[in-house]
Parts: C-alpha cells; structure tokens; sequence
C-alpha cells in the first residue's frame, strides 16, 4: 500500500507539473499578443494519511506528534497578472492602450466583452471596431453641439466620416493690445503753405498747390489752394478739400483777395485785413485746421509754392483687423481703426470691403485712465450691424475691447491692436480627429475648429482575477469578478488613455524560462519516483520465485 501511495504521488507531481508547462507555454506563445496578461500556477500537497495520531502531554509523560504521510499534490491556484505592459508606439490615432486596471467595453450581437487589447479599426459605418470579430467599442455619443452627456449609459462609437459642422455667424470679437500714450493726435491741426509767387506772371495766370489731410477717423482729403493774379501785388485765392471721390466737402465761399508788399513781396493783407491764419472745420466730417499762408511771398524769382501739414508728421492710425463670417459661411476682412482725438482719448471705427456688405453703428470712444487702463467706452456695449451682400442674414456683432487693465491699454509702449477671439466660422467637413487620455474622441475640421464627438468609457472589476477568458484577447463576467463598474477614463475610473500606442504582453520570457526548468526537474523527479516505485514493487514480486 505504502508503494502505490508513491505511485499516486509521483503521477500527482507529472501531472501538475504538466500543467504548469502547459500554462508556461502558453505564456511564451503569447509574448507578442497585445493586451495579454500572463497567467502564474501555484501547487499545494493533497491530503496527507494519518500513521499514528499525537498523544497530548500528561503531568508524567510528554506529548507526541501525529505521524503524516502526504499523498501528493494538487493545483491550488491559476491567477493571471494584471501588472501593467509595456508601450509601444505606432502612430495609428485608433491604436489605444490604458495605462491603470481599466478594461475597454465591446459589444458583438449583445454579447458584452472586456479587452485590454486596443488595436482598433473604423469600419465602413464609421464604428470603431476590434478589427478580429467585429466587437463595436462602447462609449457615449456627444450632442450636435459637441456636448457628452452624463451618466453611463453606453452606446456604439461611430465616427460619421460625412460629418460637417454649418458655418456660424460672427457675433462677438474679443480685442486687445495697446495704444501708444505719446503719439500725436489723428486729426490735421496746421496746413502751411511757403514759397514765392513769380511777381511777373501776367493777369489770370494761376498757381495751384494741394496736399493731404485728415478728419479725426483718419480719413484722408485733399486740400486743393489756387492762386490767380488779378493785377500788380494782387492775387485772388481759393481753395476747397475734397473727398476720396472728388466729392468738394468744404471750399472758400469766396475768393480771398491777397496783398503783397512791392517792396520787401511779403503778404500785407488777406481780404482787406492783417493776414492770420484761416480756420477750416467741417464738423460732420471731423475736420478742424489752421490754414496759414504767411509765408507766402510775391518777389522776382521763379514760382515756387510748396505745402507742409503738421511738418509732415504721419497721421496716428492705428488698425486691426481678422476675418469674420456671416451665417452662409463666407468670409469677410473687418478692419478696426483708433484714432488719436486728444490725451486719453481715442476714436474706432470699422468697415469692411464694400463689395462685403455694409455696416451701422460703426463708430464710437474709448478713452483712458491716467494709468493706462481703460475709464470709458462709448457707446457699451459696442455693437454694429453687418448685413453682408449675398444673402446672408444681417447680424449683431459685439465688439469688446476690454475694461480696466484687461483688453485694450494706452501706454508708452508700441502701438498694436489684434483680435483675440471670434465665434464665427466657416461650413466644415471632418478632416481628422484625436482621441485624448480622458477618452473624448476629437473632430478636427477643414475650417480649423474643432468638436467632441464621443467618449470611449472604461469598465473595472472588484475582482480582475474572477473574469473568464474568451479568447480574441476578451473576458467575459463571471460569477467572482463582480459587476463591471463603468467610468469615464480619468480620475473616476483610475485609467488614462493614450492614443497612437499599444499595450504589450506583460510576460518577462527570462521568468518563464527559469520557471521551465524548476517545471522540467520537478517533472523529471516525479517520473524519477514513479521508476523506483515501480523497481520496488518489481523486487517484491520477486520474492514469489
């Protein structure tokens, strides 16, 4: 009896440690298997029969142990280990690896499966797949507007390769930048005319001289002055500004008749009276200069009239412009232009092309704090009317410069103004799309905006060692794995999402190899058992003959 139990043991240990060769094989054929968890065995001894039972010990005698002899070994566990793969990079947006406990979730004809493996494909419905059965990733569709809702009821990510965003509207621009404290004021202040009149050009012969000026909007005219002589020492003089157009906006309402003196050909007289300097205003247009032509002189040398506005400084113009859309999805140039009217105070007016549209409401102040932040903008809100050419629909716009120290400043610093944001865009169709680590699944589009379009969502398990595996890198629920506990990838789930890599095995090929030695002599030393068993039994035999 006592040689079958060796028998029983060493055919117990051959097929254990089989087993164990079997999972370690396993382990090393799946090396490569993305995803895979590789799976460990453990032994503990089968029960053990009873020699001799233990005595306890008396006042007289001591106590003696119980005599055991174990019948061999069984399987006490096979668990597998979830430790986290290693990553390798690939590039492919669809290629997907969690890095925590979290399983991804597939659905196939209702069944429901969990995977670590995230090499997945769009299919021609735009689901994203595991590409070996066809198991559709779950997750949550967002809304039109790019929302994903809340809670955890999961649907099939489908990711519509058709998908275009409509153009929206233009309806707040967000501005900022600087004003430059210490430059000159926008508007034309002096206009000088110099030079000489020739003394012998004969009766209506006339001199003409013009140049450029500009209104408080930085709108530039032209100032046209016209001498005509009249007699010996005597000239009629006139002028007019006109528009861009040629349009007369402020002219002489009569000639000014000039004097010069015979002697020295300085100008005596300017209709009748000293000379001074002649104020031009045109309060609708914003013009308000000095005219002076005292420096003009009659003398014997050639004719020589020249102009100089403000000594030729540069107006102050300051714009900024970025690109609008109106609700068909055309683009529109819209150009903001400041002004200088006085210290701390400055004009905007915008416009766009005419073949654009037109604008109302396109004007109004801004003016500053001794410190540079903004004190009061008028009017506030700021908003003009577009109605574009081409059918679009007319739109408010909104145009916010800021308040305080947030958005448009004056000080001494250069002078620059930009748009800082716009909520209009463009018609769009999807171009691209990412998937980031919290799970949301990106739309990029033609026209550079981008939209959520779904969040892949992540199961976990109070017990990862209870799932059943199903092959194709898929478990399934079992009764000790508990019930899947879904989250979104982040903090509530403990896993983070990364896009472009894969998980790989987690079998280190250097701890199975050990382990196929230990399992090998293990094997051999049972076989071993089982021969000199055998040899034994043979030898009592024997004692037959």
């Amino acid at each position: 009896m006592a040689l079958l139990n060796s028998l029983i043991a060493g055919v117990s240990g051959l097929r254990n440690h089989q087993a164990m060769m079997d999972l370690i094989g396993n382990n090393i054929a799946n090396v490569n298997t993305i995803g895979f968890k590789g799976s460990r065995i453990t032994f503990s001894d089968t029960f053990n029969q009873f020699i001799r039972s233990g005595i306890s010990p008396t006042s007289t005698t001591g106590g003696t142990n119980d005599f055991q002899i174990g019948l061999g070994m069984k399987i006490n566990s096979i668990d597998r280990n979830w430790n986290q793969g290693t990553f390798e990079r690939t590039g492919i947006t669809t290629d997907l690896a969690l890095q925590g406990r979290g399983m991804f979730i597939l659905k196939n004809n209702g069944e429901v499966s969990f995977s670590r493996a995230g090499a997945f494909t769009i299919d021609a419905n735009g689901r994203l797949v595991n590409p070996s059965d066809g198991s559709v990733v779950q997750g949550k569709m967002a809304t039109k507007d790019g929302v994903i809702p809340p809670g955890t009821n999961l649907e099939d990510i489908i990711l519509d390769p058709n998908l275009r965003l409509p153009a929206v509207a233009t309806t707040k621009i967000v501005w900022g930048g600087n004003l430059d404290s210490t430059a000159s004021i926008t508007r034309s202040e002096n206009y000088v005319d110099s030079g000489n009149l020739n003394s012998s050009l004969q009766t209506g012969d006339k001199v003409t001289d013009s140049n450029k000026v500009y209104d408080e909007y930085g709108n530039a005219y032209t100032m046209k002055i016209t001498y005509e002589k009249k007699s010996t020492d005597t000239w009629d003089m006139t002028y007019e500004v006109d528009d861009k157009d040629g349009n007369v906006i402020v002219s002489s309402s009569s000639a000014q008749e000039l004097k010069f003196d015979p002697t020295t050909g300085a100008l005596s007289t300017v209709g009748g009276a000293t000379p001074d300097k002649i104020k031009i205003q045109d309060s609708k247009h914003g013009l308000n200069f000095n005219f002076d032509l005292t420096n003009v002189k009659q003398t014997d040398n050639p004719t020589a009239i020249s102009s100089s506005v403000d000594d030729n400084r540069e107006p102050t113009i300051v714009n900024g412009s970025l690109t609008i859309y109106d609700s068909l999805g055309n683009s529109h140039t819209l150009t903001v232009k400041f002004t200088k009217v006085s210290n701390n105070n400055w004009d905007w007016t915008a416009a766009v092309p005419e073949a654009s549209g037109s604008l109302t409401g396109n004007k109004g102040t801004v003016s500053f704090n001794a410190d540079g932040s903004i004190n009061a903008i008028s009017p506030n809100p700021s908003v003009l009317t577009f109605t574009p050419a081409g059918g679009a629909s007319a739109a408010n716009i909104e145009i916010d410069f800021g308040s305080g120290f947030n958005g448009i400043t004056q000080t001494s610093s250069n002078a620059v103004i930009s748009a800082l944001t716009q909520n209009g865009s463009a018609a769009a169709s999807m171009t691209n799309f990412s998937i980031d680590q919290n799970g949301y699944i990106i739309g990029v589009f033609s026209n550079g905006q981008s939209k959520k379009l779904a969040q892949i969502m992540l199961a976990n398990f109070p017990n990862l060692n209870g799932l059943n595996s199903a092959g194709q890198n898929k478990f399934t629920v079992s009764s000790n794995s508990g019930e899947p506990i879904i989250a979104a990838p982040g903090e509530s789930s403990g896993t983070s999402i990364q896009s472009g890599v894969l998980e790989q095995s987690n079998v280190d090929l250097s701890e199975e190899f050990t382990k196929m030695i230990v399992s090998q002599r293990g094997f051999q030393a049972s076989a071993r058992v089982i021969t000199v068993s055998d040899q034994l039994l043979q030898e009592i035999t024997n004692l037959i003959r």
